[in-house]
């Protein structure tokens, strides 16, 4: 099955969902190429970017999951599908 580069932005309101976030991540550990968070102390959030390469429906199944706990907004950027050169 064809895999995608994406990334997921994840913006966390609520620190208390940091061990839900932590526990997707690692379940989808194999797909995952990177990760960097930041605390952004001054706005009292946490921002989280993910590099994912997966098929369609995985990584679209780890944003949702994610998307669903309270307190984290989660937005995909998708890579171009390939094309035949």
């Amino acid at each position: 099955m064809e895999t995608r580069a994406a990334v997921i932005a994840i913006i966390v309101e609520n620190n208390e969902s940091a061990t839900e976030i932590n526990a997707l991540l690692h379940e989808y550990s194999d797909s995952i190429i990177g990760r960097m968070g930041i605390p952004y102390r001054e706005k009292g959030i946490s921002i989280i970017s993910v590099a994912i390469d997966a098929t369609q429906d995985t990584i679209s199944s780890l944003a949702g999951k994610i998307g669903r706990i309270k307190g984290v907004t989660a937005k995909t950027v998708y890579s171009p599908a390939e094309t035949n050169k």
